[in-house]
């Protein structure tokens, strides 16, 4: 498994990347799937303090505890759950994350985290008294590197200029295009490094393309396409570009083809998708022939 240098640290990262989220509460479960990801080279295992109320933290961590020197470790933190654990509240303010990243600790069985990552994002929030929190928090050993997760503009824009960010992670893919202008050029240029989710879009770029479709995706489209745009660009997509390779390579690799993308986060719910996953991202990269064809069949969307 190929790893890239995350932003300016000395975290290097697999090229794909577990998304914990779709883990799900089974531990025994999840810890297959977890050692499937170890046995494949994954190196990076992404959660948030928001999943299934901090139980997903602590999955993590249980399985990850043996090997934990070998892996990178990144979680969240921003949205608090209310009492009744039925909502959640956005509190970006240093005296919450500060007592955040301790709770995520303790979950996690662990005395640091390699990458906390503020869970979102407006421009209302106190930035400098977050960027504030998240320095001090690395000055104290609690944690190693930090980032954000946004796909707001002006927002990855504020923390590339005020912080020491290494890392944004984001939606990308062929289907959402949208931060090839507004975001990869400065990242790159800053030498931040994007995390992308979302890279398969829903399904819609797996083999099963539209029966992957939700009811709202049939009834509104995804993003700027309608649903029959949808259907014309997913076939062109498959025959132009498909026809000797899945389309989860194809959608994997055109995020990787971008300098500024470190890592793909995907979820697997089963050992199969991990493996499967992994084969995508170990496939040969796209030509720029076939970028280019991407680029011609897609729209570049704008926020």
């Amino acid at each position: 498994m190929k790893k890239r240098q995350l932003g300016k640290s000395n975290l290097f990262v697999s090229e794909i990347g577990l998304g914990c989220m779709s883990l799900g509460t089974d531990a025994k479960a999840a810890r297959t799937i977890i050692d499937a990801a170890l046995e494949e080279g994954i190196n990076y295992f992404d959660t948030a303090d928001l999943y299934d109320f901090g139980n997903n933290e602590q999955i993590v961590g249980n399985s990850l505890k043996n090997v934990r020197e070998q892996v990178i470790i990144a979680t969240k933190a921003g949205n608090r759950w209310n009492e009744a654990k039925d909502g959640w509240s956005w509190d970006p303010s240093k005296a919450y994350i500060k007592e955040a990243v301790k709770a995520s600790l303790k979950r996690l069985g662990t005395d640091y985290i390699d990458l906390y990552q503020l869970h979102g994002g407006t421009m209302e929030d106190p930035i400098d008294e977050t960027i504030e929190a998240f320095e001090e928090l690395t000055e104290e050993g609690y944690i190693r590197f930090y980032g954000i997760s946004s796909i707001r503009p002006a927002v990855i824009r504020e923390y590339a200029e005020k912080s020491k960010i290494v890392s944004v992670m984001m939606q990308f893919s062929m289907l959402d295009r949208r931060p090839e202008e507004e975001a990869l050029p400065l990242l790159a240029e800053k030498q931040i490094s994007v995390v992308t989710r979302g890279s398969l879009a829903k399904g819609l770029l797996s083999d099963q393309m539209l029966e992957k479709a939700s009811a709202s995706v049939k009834k509104d489209g995804y993003l700027d396409y309608s649903y029959h745009e949808l259907t014309q660009v997913l076939s062109a997509l498959k025959e132009k570009l498909a026809k000797n390779r899945s389309l989860a390579e194809i959608a994997f690799h055109y995020n990787l083809s971008f300098p500024a993308v470190a890592s793909i986060v995907a979820g697997a719910s089963s050992v199969q998708q991990v493996r499967e996953n992994v084969k995508a991202i170990n496939s040969s990269p796209l030509t720029e022939e076939e970028i280019s064809l991407i680029r011609s069949l897609t729209k570049a969307s704008q926020y």
